[in-house]
């Protein structure tokens, strides 16, 4: 780092923009009789917090269905690339509308 006089020349650490940012995908009006996917790293207790979220959403919007993170494997680990590519195409089979994802820290 520089000084000059009172101003001090500073870097961004970070890298350049590779990508373009991209659209989201379009929201659901409604949960209600929508079917939902449970993704998971497998690192920080998402066995204990998806049986809450599914009992909090059932609770709320009628109709709903989940599909379990055991139907994906995990996210991180040996198998994370197939797996994680695997995804598009599973959610599609299995007719998921939304997903949660838990990231473990």
């Amino acid at each position: 780092m520089e000084k000059s006089g009172d101003t001090y020349a500073v870097f961004w650490p970070r890298g350049e923009r590779m990508l373009k940012p991209q659209p989201l995908a379009p929201r659901l009006d409604s949960l209600a009789g929508k079917t939902v996917a449970f993704v998971w790293d497998y690192l920080f207790r998402g066995d204990e917090i998806f049986p809450m979220i599914e009992r909090e959403l059932q609770s709320r919007f009628p109709g709903m269905r989940f599909v379990g993170y055991d139907a994906f494997g995990s996210t991180h680990g040996s198998d994370e690339q197939a797996v994680v590519a695997g995804l598009p195409d599973k959610l599609r089979t299995l007719g998921v509308d939304a997903v949660v994802s838990g990231v473990g820290c």
